[in-house]
Order: structure tokens, then C-alpha cells, then sequence
């Protein structure tokens, strides 16, 4: 037995409420490494000693390169649970509780693994239209000026003595002109980048967080373009800088002209006096700032006024303009307390609120139930990167990584999770696969067939390219005919809000060999089975016999027993 495989974490992904009437326990073991592994599980408050144990027998969920998670959910189980584990080997039983390998077991409760209270308040709960959620991201300089229009005009706006300043023309009544566009695509929700009121064009240089840009519109046009998304069946998010703001923010402006002597010296992070805006952008400036950039100095989410004003700004855009969640900026910088109480706040105006963190790590410690719902999952953009754009590694491998993204969190939060091929912040998809349309396509499909939200940045449907900012920011092309890849979003989209296993089912991989590129997976709900194989070879593959009689949901070639270089299919088994 390969005992430096194994591995449990209590009170994790490993063991968890799903609900407040399931736990599932999961622990990793060596792949194809036991025959067995049970699960021992009793009533820790329970007053005969020795405990009681009942015995379950796990499945393995999942394998990566190295390891397989074994899992099982008990329905009604105590509420209170001591466990441990039986591994079973060729040559090998051994019992496994405490973080150590036994002989035997003990009539001891307090050496087995504690599951002290499946608390309600515990509970991971990302809101339940998460899980149905298919997002257009709108980066909105870019988007649009009017119905399928963009002026291409850069505008500046004065505004209580501040300059605000755009670069193509993009407003908010512009995105809700759009509105027919993006549900015609089959989009359910929008998130937006930055739209409150700030200096350059990205607006992430914020000076005003209770009002919109003067130069994408007013606050009424705002309330406005939400009342018709929601109108037309449509979530909307937006976008909330909060680990840092812009230099003319007026707490920060204060600072400046009072030094020690502003109230608000303690809202930023590590200031020095006095404190001076650098004039040269290559100049480091002498406080704490987002990525070394003078304009956009770091706030100190540790102060309580701080908490209390962004929680303030978090209230009123929820409860005054009615939106229906956040995507949070750089959320890895900032600290848990500000975090905890920001969602907190918004969980108490809106409980299905959807609350999405930046974070571009293994994102465990913020899917705690306290922080966020979802993350921004660049892990599934960079796997997807290697298996479909560079085409650098095979199916086995490709499955081992997405499978050790998935076994990272509880199984709520992989299935809120904001699954991007791009965003405002990197190179366009597209070209990172070369501009080759066939590999491209391929990255939708497995997009729109995994587990998670998807998020579409605004263009790749029409196929916008590139690699640096101005390129992958580039104006939408409103008036460039309709190309195949917004064929192919509208057919994928459709198939995943038509199908409920696409959205909620179980992922099972069912064939991903080692030095092959045929990946076939499953989603499935107890009523229904859903079978995706992609190839990723440069020729034909042969397909298993369950493809013989299967119902084609939607192909390119696709012939029954073999699937053509870079084809796929998708049917109901």
C-alpha cells in the first residue's frame, strides 16, 4: 500500500455538510493502490462505550495522475459523527484515523476523526441559480454606444472638478440596447467590469463608488439597464474594486493635502508622510499600492471604517439598483475580516446574492461558506490552454488536472465556479490556439459541457483575437459579419440550458488514455445520461460500442463507430 498517498483533512473538502440531512466524506488513496476502502462512522455523543460504529463502503468519485478520492454521502447521518477509515490493498488492511495507520481500533471516541456538528451556518450555499448560470462578460468601454453600435470616440467628462475619461465610446445604455443580442446568444446573466465613477477608461482607478462613470451614463440609466435585463430573464453582476481605489478618491485626496493630521490616514496601507503623487509613472510611489501602480493605492481592509464604507457601497447597489451579485477584484489581496463582513452584508440584503472572488490560485480558503460563492477559475482556462490551444499534453493528463480541480472543493462549489477561456485581464483564447478555428471550437464545447458557470468575454463570439491589452480590449465588432464560433456559443449554450444534466449532473470521466487526445466524459442526473467525447487527435479515433446506438444530440464528425480529427459528439446514452 502506498501510504504517503493517503490523505483526509477534517472539516474540509474532505469532510462536509452538502446539506443539513448529508455529509460526504472523502479521503485520497494512491491510484489503482486498494481493492476496498469503508468508511466507519458513529454517533460521537453517543453515552456506550465503546461507540457504535455503522459500516459504508466507498466509491472512488474520481482519479487524477496519481491518486483516486474515494467518496461517499450519507443521507441522515448523526449530527454529530466519529469516524475512520479501512484500507484495504492486495497484501494489506490497515485502519486509518487520527492521521496515522492502525493495526486495530480503539474504545476511545477522541482518536477517531471528530465531524463535531453539522451546522447549518456552516454550510456551503452558493445561491441555486449559480448552478443554471451561463455569464457574457462586458468589459463596457468596448461593448457598445447604441444598438449594435459602438462610436469608437474617445470622450472626456467633468464632473464636481474631476476628469473622467473614455476610450471607444462604450456606455451603459449601449448595453442595455443590447440586451436582445445577448440573450438571443443565450446568455441568463451579465457581469460587468468597473462602471462606477473613476479617471482612466478601465475604470479601476476609482474615485466614486455610489455613481456610475459620467461617461458610460447616469445612475437612472444604470437602474434602468437593470429593470430590463431582469425584464428579459437576465442576472446582473458587477464589478467592486475594493482592495485598492483611485488617487483622487476623496479619502486618499484628503491624506494627501492633511498627512497625519487626515481622519482618514488609517484607511490606506502603509502610507509614509508626506504623502506624494508620483508625476512619473515608473516612479515607485512611497505607499502601498495595487501591482506597483501609483494611481491606485492600496486601501487597509482592516480598519473598521473601511469595512463599514464598502459594506455601505455592497448594501446600496444591491438594495437601491437591485443587481444580483459581485465579481470582486483582486479578492486574494485583501483580508478575510473585510471579506466575512462585505459577504455578510450582502447576504443580508439579497441571501441569493452570487459573490465572486478574483482569485487565480487554488481557491479553498476563500470556498469557505464566509468569504465567497465562486472564484474566477483560471485553473480551468490553463488546463484547457495546454489540452486545446497548445495541445501539449494528452487526455490522461488533461483528466488528471481537471480532476484535481474538481476534488479541490466541496462539490457546491464546483458547480458555482466561473469557468473562463478569457477575460479583460489576458490574452484572448482564440489566439492562443493559433487562430486555428478547430481547436478553438473544441474549448467551447468542453466549456459549455463542465461543471461550473461559464463566462464568455464579450467578442469571443466574434472571434476578437489577441495577445496584448489594446488587442484583447478591442472594440466589439458590431458591424463584421456573424462568424462560425457564434454558431457554435449559440447551438452550446442552447444544449446546456436545455439538458439539466449538462448544468447539474454528475461529471464521470469515461476515457482518457496516455499518449492519445480522445477525451470522453459524462454528465448525468438519475434521469438522464449525457456523453461527450472530444477528439483531439489529428486523426481518426475509434469510438466504444456505447456510441452505437446513442441518441446524437448535436456532432461534426461523427459516423457511429469513429469520430473524425478534431470532431466531437454529444448524446444521450
Amino acid at each position: 500500500m502506498n501510504r504517503s498517498a493517503v490523505l483526509h483533512i477534517p472539516m474540509s473538502e474532505y469532510a462536509y455538510g452538502v446539506d443539513e440531512e448529508h455529509v460526504t466524506f472523502r479521503i485520497r488513496c494512491g491510484r489503482d493502490d486498494l481493492k476496498h476502502c469503508f468508511l466507519y462512522f458513529g454517533d460521537r455523543a453517543c453515552r456506550q462505550t465503546p461507540v457504535i460504529f455503522t459500516k459504508q463502503e466507498m466509491a472512488v468519485a474520481a482519479s487524477d495522475a496519481y491518486f483516486d478520492y474515494y467518496e461517499v454521502t450519507l443521507e441522515h447521518p448523526y449530527k454529530r459523527i466519529n469516524y475512520y477509515f479501512e484500507l484495504i490493498a492486495e497484501d494489506e488492511k490497515v485502519f486509518y484515523y487520527g492521521d496515522c495507520f492502525m493495526e486495530g481500533c480503539v474504545d476511545d471516541r477522541s482518536e477517531y476523526y471528530q465531524f463535531p456538528f453539522n451546522h447549518r451556518a456552516d454550510l456551503v450555499k452558493p445561491p441555486v441559480w449559480a448552478k443554471d448560470a451561463i455569464i457574457y462578460n462586458i468589459f463596457p468601454d468596448s461593448f457598445a454606444t447604441g444598438k449594435e453600435y459602438i462610436s469608437l470616440k474617445s470622450v472626456e467628462k467633468e464632473k464636481n472638478g474631476e476628469l473622467f475619461r473614455g476610450k471607444l465610446g462604450g456606455t451603459i445604455k449601449g448595453i442595455t440596447e443590447n440586451v436582445d443580442y445577448i440573450k438571443g446568444l443565450g446568455f441568463n446573466a451579465i457581469y460587468i467590469n468597473p462602471i462606477f465613477a473613476a479617471g482612466e477608461y478601465h475604470k479601476y482607478d476609482l474615485i466614486d463608488y455610489f455613481h456610475i462613470d459620467p461617461c458610460f451614463g447616469t445612475d437612472e440609466e444604470f437602474r434602468k439597464m437593470v429593470q430590463v435585463y431582469h425584464e428579459n430573464g437576465l442576472k446582473v453582476i458587477v464589478d467592486g474594486v475594493f482592495n485598492h481605489c483611485g488617487w483622487r478618491f476623496f479619502a486618499f485626496h484628503d491624506v494627501v493635502e492633511k498627512g497625519e493630521d487626515s481622519p482618514y490616514k488609517d484607511w490606506f496601507y502603509r502610507l509614509a508622510f508626506p504623502v506624494i503623487r508620483p508625476e512619473d509613472a515608473k516612479t515607485y510611489p512611497d505607499y502601498e499600492c495595487f501591482g506597483y501602480e501609483r494611481m491606485m493605492p492600496k486601501l487597509n481592509g482592516q480598519n473598521p471604517e473601511v469595512i463599514e464604507y464598502f459594506c455601505r457601497v455592497c448594501r446600496h447597489w444591491l438594495k437601491e439598483f437591485q443587481i444580483d451579485g459581485w465579481r470582486l477584484d483582486v479578492a486574494s489581496e485583501v483580508n478575510d475580516e473585510f471579506w466575512n463582513c462585505f459577504y455578510k452584508a450582502a447576504k443580508e440584503v439579497n441571501p441569493d446574492a452570487f459573490l465572486i472572488g478574483e482569485v487565480w490560485e487554488t481557491a479553498r480558503h476563500w470556498l469557505d461558506g464566509k468569504k465567497f460563492d465562486s472564484t474566477m477559475n483560471y485553473d480551468f482556462r490553463k488546463h484547457c490552454r495546454r489540452f486545446f490551444a497548445e495541445e501539449s499534453i494528452d487526455a490522461f493528463e488533461f483528466d488528471g488536472r481537471v480532476t484535481n480541480m474538481r476534488m479541490r472543493y466541496r462539490e457546491q462549489s464546483v458547480y458555482a465556479q466561473l469557468n473562463l477561456l478569457d477575460s479583460h485581464d489576458v490574452s484572448r483564447f482564440l489566439s492562443l490556439c493559433g487562430n486555428d478555428e478547430e481547436r478553438y471550437k473544441l474549448a467551447i464545447i468542453f466549456q459549455m459541457t463542465f461543471p461550473g458557470v461559464p463566462s464568455v468575454f464579450y467578442g469571443d463570439e466574434r472571434g476578437i483575437s489577441g495577445e496584448l491589452e489594446e488587442e484583447y480590449r478591442a472594440p466589439m465588432p458590431w458591424k463584421e459579419e456573424k462568424n462560425t464560433f457564434f454558431a457554435i456559443y449559440k447551438i452550446a449554450i442552447a444544449m446546456r440550458i436545455e439538458h439539466e444534466a449538462l448544468r447539474r449532473g454528475r461529471y464521470e470521466t469515461l476515457q482518457a488514455k496516455k499518449g492519445d487526445r480522445l477525451y470522453i466524459y459524462a454528465r448525468e442526473l438519475p434521469s438522464d445520461k449525457i456523453v461527450i467525447a472530444i477528439n483531439g487527435n489529428r486523426h481518426r479515433s475509434r469510438l466504444p460500442d456505447m456510441f452505437a446506438d446513442a441518441a446524437v444530440l448535436w456532432q461534426e464528425g461523427f459516423s457511429g463507430a469513429v469520430l473524425e480529427a478534431m470532431g466531437f459528439v454529444i448524446a444521450r446514452i
